[in-house]
């Protein structure tokens, strides 16, 4: 007989996200539900707005990946006008980017997915002797892992959890049987835990050098960027370079041997060794390094073949409604795209927690609609960007997954799993840090001969313009469109990392890359299913925050109207 496993809310994410799954006798999971309880309707404020505000109205969509979305906001208007910016504006755009990588991806580790591998509660019973020496097995400089630290990071630790206040580490699975790490490991992750938290402080404000403040800066312009200041400022320039090399150095010496050391203990762990149930990946072009070319190369992986990535064709775009609250239609381009909601509820059902409102799997479920790449789900992501790179022969991309392949010893295959996804965020994260002295490089030298960051864009009123742009944001490919029609915004959809990976099943009853990764995993315990939070998390959720919250029991809390003219 199966049994119905609720988490809500899956924690240590932006926004709010539900997951849901039945397992069997032997607690093998054999459905999955994804489902984003609030709505947000950004898409629905921007209508009738100027297209020049349109960057500093949907980088609130996230509060973490502001730039983002800021960015890809103003490149989409740019790319409806025709405008190409100048090169020094590309160049900080990239450092921009650069910045917001490196402290995404360590706050994404460190502390919304490191728990989900390391027991805290297990560290107290370290030996910090000992552990000092396990630090030293990962790399021969580690970061806050000498003996007396440790010893320090245990006692505060010890503190907490004496007083009964644990924090951060509270209503967790500790003790689950699928974690795998030594006590000393446990307590070497739970320093740089620690640690990472002054570290991505830095990193913050590297991007707010050259975007003014961080979250939601405020420097970039349909037409270019308007920090010509600090971009020629010989002082702002070495302050942003010495941040990098603090940030770099952490990761070198501590995010790289944890992951290390995480690779040689979970490698037989069973629940880690799948997670990768849609096996077709999407990747774009990004970070300019200089000279036109880029770190990444975009295209499409079909099916697993790395010996077969096309381009990308935008035309085959299209998102489903079927099992979203979205009123009923076909499949749209983003284009054309409709948000009009249609709220359906929940239903009561036994669960392994006792009777509990539970989606309806077999109507609508979800905020999130579900894109489709010519008609198929698609895994966006650092995993999916690699291996895109991978497959088109990336030079540095093919180094440094070969090179983390070889220290791991582990086959190709493991790419394909939850810590294959976990360890590309690594990767990624290491090939963008280098890729940004090379733009740092490029834009010093530029300047030299062109200052300029800026042109004028023009807009005729009587005219229609349709255009789109697409980076690769921390979390995977991000696409804006927009459509334009009397100076005003007529029609806009943000397709974003997460709608490609958390979307519902579709008309053709196919299942997203979420839902995908969950069926198939045996559960320990599902009372405590600690398994379907590190798959999850592995993908790095980034849901919508919104302006209609309901409670569990279905009663409205707050709702809020905004018009197209915030009237």
């Amino acid at each position: 007989m199966s049994k119905r496993v609720v988490v809500d809310p899956i924690t240590r994410i932006e926004g709010h996200l539900r997951v849901e799954v039945e397992v069997d006798e032997n607690n093998v999971i054999t459905n999955a539900w994804s489902s984003s309880t609030l709505w947000r309707g950004i898409e629905v404020i921007m209508k009738g707005r100027t297209p020049m505000d349109a960057g500093l109205l949907t980088q609130r969509i996230c509060g973490v990946c502001t730039y983002s979305h800021y960015r890809c906001s103003t490149e989409a208007v740019e790319n409806a006008l025709g405008l190409k910016i100048p090169v020094n504006a590309e160049y900080l755009r990239s450092l921009m980017q650069s910045s917001l990588y490196m402290h995404d991806h360590l706050v994404h580790f460190y502390h919304l997915h490191a728990l989900d591998w390391v027991d805290v509660v297990s560290a107290l019973s370290a030996d910090p002797a000992a552990a000092a020496q396990e630090a030293l097995r990962w790399t021969d400089k580690p970061v806050a892992a000498g003996e007396g630290e440790l010893r320090a990071v245990q006692e505060r630790v010890g503190g907490l959890v004496a007083t009964g206040k644990l924090g951060p580490f509270a209503n967790a699975y500790w003790g689950n049987g699928t974690y795998k790490l030594t006590p000393e490991q446990n307590l070497i992750a739970v320093s740089h835990y620690l640690k990472a938290l002054e570290v991505q402080r830095v990193a913050a404000e590297m991007l707010a050098i050259f975007g003014g403040k961080q979250p939601h800066p405020q420097s970039l312009v349909v037409g270019g960027v308007t920090s010509v200041r600090d971009m020629l400022s010989p002082a702002r320039l070495q302050e942003w370079k010495a941040k990098h090399a603090q940030v770099h150095d952490f990761i070198l010496r501590a995010y790289l041997p944890d992951v290390l050391m995480a690779a040689a203990a979970y490698k037989a762990e069973p629940s880690v060794l799948g997670g990768v149930g849609v096996m077709n990946f999407l990747a774009c072009q990004d970070f300019a390094i200089g000279n036109g070319q880029y770190l990444f190369q975009g295209g499409v992986i079909m099916n697993g073949d790395l010996a077969n990535v096309t381009d990308i064709d935008p035309s085959l775009i299209k998102e489903d409604v079927t099992h979203a609250w979205y009123k009923d239609g076909p499949a749209l381009h983003p284009y054309d795209g409709v948000t009009e909601p249609n709220y359906t509820g929940f239903t009561k059902r036994d669960t392994v927690y006792g009777e509990l409102p539970t989606v309806d799997g077999d109507g609508k479920y979800t905020w999130v609609k579900s894109p489709r790449y010519n008609g198929e789900p698609i895994e966006v992501g650092p995993l999916a960007c690699l291996l895109v790179n991978y497959g088109r022969g990336n030079e540095k991309v093919v180094d440094a997954v070969n090179g983390l392949l070889e220290m791991t010893g582990l086959p190709v295959e493991a790419l394909f799993t939850t810590l294959g996804r976990t360890a590309g965020r690594l990767l990624q994260t290491l090939l963008v840090c280098d890729a940004a002295l090379e733009t740092f490089d490029a834009l010093v030298q530029n300047i030299q001969v062109d200052e300029s960051t800026y042109r004028e864009p023009q807009m005729d009123p009587s005219q229609e313009y349709v255009g789109h742009a697409m980076i690769e944001a921390p979390r995977g490919m991000l696409s804006h469109w927009v459509r334009i029609k009397g100076g005003k915004v007529e029609n806009y959809q943000a397709v974003v990392p997460t709608t490609w990976n958390s979307g519902p099943k579709d008309a053709n009853g196919k299942i997203g890359p979420y839902e995908a990764a969950l069926i198939g995993m045996k559960l320990e315990d599902p009372s405590k299913p600690l398994e379907i939070i590190r798959v999850i998390h592995s993908f790095d959720p980034c849901m919508a925050c919104a302006v209609h919250v309901m409670d569990y029991k279905g009663q409205d809390l707050g709702e809020f109207q905004v018009g197209p003219n915030a009237a």
